[in-house]
């Protein structure tokens, strides 16, 4: 028997989505991993795709997956994201560079995309953290 359940669903009456889920809960025994706003930032400390959204989500998000295998997790464990996107960039092509990397996955996580004026990095044009759950084991 599991002794952690994570439960993602979309209620009756809320937009069923196959990109992002509405709810999820989480019971049992697991661990909770929080992962920081990241950004378009290398190993190396270069800022990677200076003025191309699609560059930079791809290595935003090779970033989370790095930080999530530091904990034995990948994005199938990953229960919320938050996206802040600098304000004139196009959401279509930030998920099209999101199904490119991630690919499509069984349990979406939910989302929250927020336009903001700027972020710390004026060459940032995008910063995502995320939140995952996994078995303690």
């Amino acid at each position: 028997m599991k002794s952690l359940i994570v439960k993602h669903s979309n209620p009756e009456g809320l937009f069923n989505s196959k990109v992002y889920s509405q709810v999820v809960t989480v019971s049992g025994n697991g661990k909770t991993i929080y992962i920081g706003g990241q950004n378009a930032v290398n190993s190396e400390g270069e800022l990677v795709g200076k003025g191309n959204l699609e560059l930079q989500t791809k290595q935003v998000l090779e970033n989370i997956k790095i930080a999530l295998a530091s904990e034995n997790a990948t994005f199938n464990d990953v229960i919320k994201l938050n996206i802040y996107m600098v304000d004139g960039c196009d959401p279509a092509v930030g998920l099209k560079a999101f199904k490119e990397t991630v690919s499509e996955l069984e349990n979406p996580p939910l989302i929250t995309v927020l336009k903001v004026a700027g972020l710390a990095n004026p060459l940032c044009m995008i910063e995502i953290d995320a939140i995952a759950v996994v078995e303690d084991r």
